[in-house]
């Protein structure tokens, strides 16, 4: 199974992408009722703000990019690093939504205004509940492509350089966007933030543990 994953990435990527969406259907079906409804002070500070779904949709798009790019200009563990912290984050979020059912109250009553932002708003709203949000996936996969853009060599060549700031400007725009659209309470934020950290560095001590097995002891 490993080798057939190693020689197959877009296959695994496709694979796991159907179980996900599959899960999280699943997920905005039968769970109804929150256990728990997530919530702090300083998310009544924080304004509502329709623009803020540009970035938001963004990382939609990022994250298939980014893996792509890894996969064609970087080296394949650079690649295989943030795809299994992805998939790992993602799966542990998903089964913390089941043990644990969290909810938000934080959304307008209503998003006024016909322009493309507000309607993109209401559509986002229609589609997706304010059930199963702590820890927010969003903010774990983007705090760990921000990872993956600062380990990675591939981007340090001058031509590619850019790409650091870019992907650190558009991440801190898509982890507001999650607060200012009322998507996510600041609790989901720090904790999706914390869980991406931590799998980044449970893969530098697998990544250490190899490269001491690797090393021939000397007699």
């Amino acid at each position: 199974m490993r080798s057939w994953i190693a020689r197959h990435p877009i296959s695994f990527m496709a694979l796991y992408t159907v179980f996900y969406l599959t899960a999280f259907h699943w997920l905005e079906v039968n769970i109804t009722v929150p256990a728990i409804w997530v919530h702090c002070r300083l998310d009544d500070v924080i304004p509502f703000c329709k623009y803020a779904i540009v970035p938001y949709f963004a990382w939609f798009a990022w994250i298939p990019f980014t893996l792509f790019y890894l996969l064609r200009h970087g080296e394949r563990s650079d690649f295989w690093r943030v795809c299994l912290c992805l998939f790992a984050g993602m799966t542990i979020a998903l089964s913390c939504y089941v043990l644990l059912p969290t909810g938000l109250a934080l959304r307008p009553y209503r998003v006024y205004g016909s322009d493309i932002f507000a309607r993109l708003v209401r559509m986002l709203y229609a589609v997706d509940s304010s059930k199963n949000v702590c820890p927010s996936i969003h903010v774990l996969n983007t705090v760990t492509l921000m990872i993956g853009y600062r380990r990675s060599r591939c981007f340090d060549e001058p031509g590619r350089r850019w790409m650091r700031p870019a992907a650190n400007v558009l991440g801190v725009a898509i982890i507001l966007s999650t607060m200012l659209l009322k998507q996510h309470s600041c609790i989901d934020v720090v904790l999706g933030a914390a869980l991406a950290f931590a799998l980044d560095a449970a893969a530098s001590s697998l990544e250490r543990s190899g490269d001491v097995r690797r090393v021939p002891q000397r007699l």
